[in-house]
């Protein structure tokens, strides 16, 4: 009877250390995004900026506009990685309250698109993807979690109004 106790209090013992690791491992990877402007965008190894290079797919925004609570940016792609696709789920755009957004379609001419597949160095867009935001004061960041496996990648782009 000793000793099924003793196993048994072993196993909850090792149960209970690994879910603490495992919290504490998942809590790393979520750290709090800057939203300070990111002057390593050049070395990134894209431009012209704001653009970020993951493991060779690069997203490029351009003319990013304000207008209210809806923030409007271009953006296009270029797949040179292990992806296979651009996605309007992995966008977010993080505003100074730090609330974040997924891309909308319920303002006027505010378009998303389909989840699109390609590859080999292929380009897709420019197009046009809004985000409804609760503060509305530059800057922004535009959280993008492109498909390049479980734990790869995440990439932080600070976007300015034009």
């Amino acid at each position: 009877m000793g000793r099924r106790l003793l196993t048994a209090v072993g196993v909850a013992s090792g149960l209970l250390v690994a879910a603490l690791i495992a919290g504490g491992a998942y809590m790393a990877l979520k750290a709090p995004l800057s939203t300070q402007p990111n002057s390593a965008l050049q070395p990134d190894n894209c431009s012209p900026g704001p653009c970020a290079n993951v493991n060779g797919y690069v997203i490029w925004i351009s003319n990013v506009t304000v207008n209210a609570d809806i923030v409007r940016m271009p953006l296009k792609f270029q797949n040179s990685s292990g992806a296979t696709h651009a996605a309007p789920e992995d966008l977010q755009l993080i505003d100074q309250g730090r609330r974040s957004s997924i891309p909308i379609t319920d303002a006027a001419g505010c378009k998303t698109f389909a989840r699109h597949e390609f590859a080999g160095g292929a380009v897709f867009g420019p197009i046009d993807v809004c985000f409804r935001v609760s503060n509305s004061t530059a800057p922004f960041i535009l959280h993008w979690t492109p498909d390049l496996g479980t734990f790869c990648c995440e990439k932080d782009i600070t976007v300015w109004p034009t």
